[in-house]
């Protein structure tokens, strides 16, 4: 196992695991800090219901919740390393795991004001993740990021308009707003 850490927040510097093999692609330290800079300054984060989707060692999801959004869910197929990584800070309350295919999504826990999306690079499952969210898991001004290799096609599907795109090495973060419904938060 290798290790990478909670950048910020109430949690900052606690190491979490991540496999050392190419199972699980972990979000950069990089990526992860400029992300939430940029939904920090946007003020979105703070006692936010926040959604980890194909979360792996549930990095992204453990700092949103140390940077204080008050219920995160952080959901994948295989939940034993997001698992460790909750008992690596102590069973923090207001996190939940939820055991599912971030393709194909049943009910929503709750309705949520930030979604995080990282499937595998190139695996084609950024749509039907988006068409499962559609189905009652975001708050009308819910902001929805998704992270995609860098050279990775993407064309928001009907229901979401690009509002901004970064790169990261690797990775590129979209930030993504449904549309038909008024927004005043820009991540930018």
């Amino acid at each position: 196992m290798s290790r990478l850490r909670i950048i910020g927040g109430r949690a900052r510097g606690r190491r979490l695991l991540s496999p050392s093999d190419q199972s699980v692609r972990p979000t950069s330290e990089r990526a992860r800090e400029a992300l939430f800079s940029i939904l920090d300054h946007a003020g979105l984060v703070q006692d936010a219901c926040f959604l980890d989707l194909f979360c792996g060692t549930g990095a992204v999801g453990l700092e949103a919740w140390s940077r204080g959004a008050a219920t995160v869910w952080l959901i994948d197929q295989r939940t034993d390393l997001v698992r460790k990584n909750i008992d690596a800070i102590q069973q923090p309350d207001g996190i939940h795991i939820q055991r599912a295919d971030g393709s194909r999504l049943g009910r929503a826990p709750c309705l949520f004001d930030i979604a995080f999306l990282d499937p595998p690079y190139r695996s084609g499952l950024a749509l039907p993740a988006l068409a499962g969210l559609e189905q009652g898991w975001l708050k009308a001004e819910a902001m929805v990021v998704l992270e995609l290799a860098a050279k990775e096609s993407f064309d928001p599907p009907s229901g979401f308009s690009l509002v901004d795109s970064r790169q990261y090495g690797a990775a590129r973060i979209l930030f993504l707003k449904r549309t038909g419904v008024d927004h005043d938060t820009n991540p930018s």
